[in-house]
């Protein structure tokens, strides 16, 4: 049999072209059966957290739209970098996402080097922000942010406040109102939100900047007094609860904001699906009722939105760790 080079040649050409246009084929063909197994959502903070709390909302709307168990599972440590590193080793098709606070952008003012890329995972939504609610234990002596503040300043650097970790939102968001108020204070970090505002219940710190929806419970239980909210104006969830703003620190405006992210190799037709239906799951009456009494608010972004708003609390924590002091570990 005589060897043709020109036959060879075609035949080789073919099986490039068939290589390079099988990836894109498979790409799309996974995201039309997306998603066809469970979807597991990595939190990487304790059970009863802020991103723990709306995670779980949304993941019973997306798991009755889907047809498909939606599970939340908690992988908690290190201000959230373990869990983190568990969706970034995991298989970009879609079916392992991470639902992260804040924290996500708080990490990287206040650690030199993160154990993943913030390039290996790609920003798919916002599931919904809440304003901080500063609380001090029920039998707190500080009635009011002022008795706090002074006594602060009586004392500085001695007196604890918590947080739900080393680089954690709220320890940068308890960071910004130390230097909003011009006061120093000890930091003490614990594993997360629920313990934070435990040790607070038990007078041991003396406050905690807690996410809305983690602390609404106990403020509505008289557990804690919450002294002010974060927000610009009053949160609907408690309207009774002056901002910090309102209390002599014009313009001070922070919040929690819950987001969920995937590896960054996941095809963008299955990140595109995540991301409307995410926004349908958002726009269901039952998330939004459930969203209304934990204090949560809705505000739908696509994948654009979403990149730019996370570039932006990225900076924005970065500012306030420098300005604070806070030096990178």
């Amino acid at each position: 049999m005589q060897f043709s080079f020109k036959k060879y040649l075609i035949g080789v050409t073919t099986l490039a072209f068939a290589g390079a246009f099988s990836l894109p084929i498979q790409a799309q063909s996974a995201a039309a059966n997306y998603p066809n197994k469970t979807v597991k959502m990595v939190v990487p903070l304790t059970p009863g957290s802020g991103a723990d709390i709306a995670g779980r909302i949304v993941a019973k709307s997306l798991s009755e739209t889907w047809k498909q168990p939606v599970i939340i599972e908690n992988r908690p440590g290190a201000g959230g970098l373990l869990g983190t590193g568990v969706v970034v080793n995991s298989e970009p098709d879609g079916y392992t996402l991470l639902v992260q606070s804040a924290s996500y952008a708080a990490n990287p003012a206040i650690y030199k080097k993160l154990p993943y890329d913030l390039k290996s995972l790609t920003d798919v939504n916002i599931l919904g922000s809440s304003p901080y609610a500063l609380v001090v234990s029920a039998d707190s002596p500080y009635k009011t942010l002022k008795d706090l503040i002074n006594a602060a300043k009586a004392k500085p650097g001695d007196i604890p406040f918590a947080s739900a970790g080393v680089g954690s939102s709220t320890h940068l968001a308890a960071e910004y109102f130390n230097q909003t108020a011009g006061i120093k204070m000890l930091h003490v970090p614990f594993k997360g939100s629920p313990e934070a505002i435990q040790e607070t219940i038990a007078g041991r710190t003396a406050y905690y900047m807690a996410p809305l929806q983690t602390a609404i419970s106990q403020i509505q239980g008289g557990k804690v007094r919450a002294l002010g909210v974060t927000g610009a104006t009053r949160a609907e969830a408690a309207p009774n609860i002056p901002t910090i703003a309102e209390q002599g620190f014009s313009g001070f405006e922070i919040g929690l904001w819950v987001g969920v992210w995937a590896p960054s190799a996941t095809p963008q037709a299955v990140l595109q699906k995540l991301n409307t239906d995410i926004n349908r799951a958002l726009g269901d009456s039952e998330v939004k009722s459930a969203y209304a009494k934990a204090g949560i608010t809705i505000k739908p972004m696509n994948l654009a939105e979403t990149e730019k708003f996370v570039r932006s609390e990225i900076s924005k924590y970065t500012k306030i760790a420098k300005d604070a002091g806070i030096e990178p570990q």
